[in-house]
């Protein structure tokens, strides 16, 4: 098949990873793959050309010249499949798709979508998606908000898991695995990600585990104000700051915990990257992570807001091996038998070819 995704952008983030894994994965299964891009290339973008996937970028412009700019690419590259995630590429490339005669259109959600809804946003994502075949929810959270946004398709609205390629150890240059317990958060460092609680969680720790350790691999608009939160708190000494990274195996492997605290949350492929190294997770209660750690027996959830709870959590960990060692195993088994690359391309490659 030809198959086109449709991003906003190629910058960093879950989403982007997922649709680059996807990509190379697809291609190697005989698959005719490329991606267009809305904003800008970015870090991932510049990796998939050097890799031999074409990456188109558009640029931005008003919706109707969007519309008519994709509508001359479809017509051009006359693809079997056009795949969009999240609402903005589904309400550029959707109708386009369909209007070139595209025979499957999909659109995925990568968010929780929860309530309260943007209700003009929701209205026009419903729009577009009358014309996919398809609307994927990465979660079940995710696909029961979205069947109670104003005007939504509920009879094509279907599951399928977020999968990732497991995590295999660097030979080199990894950090090393250091005295203590190591928690580890990977992702963009966004108010909606809520890292102070996870900070603040971690620095009440610290007097009941005084060799804990935070590693923030990532970076974002909030990293100034979590540096001088960690500094304020005084745990300079416990929390390292590693940045934006394209390799992060190193991290998972070297890491005791995973620890997040979105305030809102579908399924990160972070989660799934430490489940697939064994990696017990402690996250809030939000979204598809905490469906995942529960369903899964995986690890340990808080409240939003509640540093507290999460300390405790930390603590409980740390402190009890066999607990641990538990949530290692249902981790490893959970992500082998739901969470795998193969798993979610199947799933997806069935619906490509199913008719709604």
């Amino acid at each position: 098949m030809k198959i086109v995704h449709v991003v906003y952008s190629l910058e960093m983030g879950g989403a982007e990873v997922l649709v680059a894994q996807l990509c190379h994965l697809q291609r190697e299964h005989g698959h005719d793959v490329s991606v267009i891009a809305y904003s800008n290339l970015g870090t991932l973008g510049e990796k998939l050309l050097r890799e031999g996937i074409p990456v188109l970028v558009l640029g931005e412009a008003p919706l109707p010249r969007t519309l008519l700019r994709f509508l001359k690419e479809f017509r051009r590259m006359r693809p079997d499949v056009v795949h969009c995630h999240n609402p903005a590429p589904t309400l550029q490339a959707a109708i386009p798709a369909k209007l070139a005669g595209t025979r499957s259109v999909i659109a995925t959600r990568h968010s929780l979508v929860a309530p309260p809804y943007n209700r003009g946003e929701e209205i026009a994502f419903n729009f577009a998606a009358r014309f996919c075949d398809w609307i994927v929810g990465i979660c079940d959270a995710t696909c029961e908000n979205l069947r109670r946004t104003p005007g939504a398709h509920r009879n094509r609205i279907v599951r399928i898991y977020n999968g990732v390629d497991p995590l295999v150890p660097p030979p080199a240059n990894t950090p090393a695995q250091r005295p203590g317990t190591t928690l580890l958060f990977v992702g963009r460092l966004a108010p909606i990600k809520n890292l102070s609680q996870l900070i603040q969680a971690t620095a009440n720790a610290i007097g009941h585990v005084p060799d804990l350790h935070l590693w923030i691999v990532g970076d974002g608009s909030e990293r100034p104000a979590l540096e001088a939160q960690v500094q304020t708190l005084g745990i300079e000494d416990h929390v390292t700051f590693w940045g934006e990274r394209l390799d992060v195996a190193g991290f998972f492997c070297a890491a005791d915990i995973f620890g997040m605290s979105s305030t809102s949350e579908g399924l990160p492929m972070s989660l799934l990257q430490a489940m697939s190294v064994g990696l017990p997770a402690i996250v809030t209660n939000v979204g598809g992570m905490a469906e995942v750690v529960r369903n899964a027996h995986a690890g340990l959830t808080a409240p939003v807001g509640d540093a507290d709870q999460m300390t405790k959590a930390i603590v409980q960990l740390t402190s009890d091996p066999a607990q641990r060692e538990l949530f290692r195993n249902n981790a490893r088994t959970a992500y082998r038998e739901h969470f795998t690359l193969e798993h979610m391309n199947a799933s997806y490659i069935d619906l490509y070819q199913r008719r709604s």
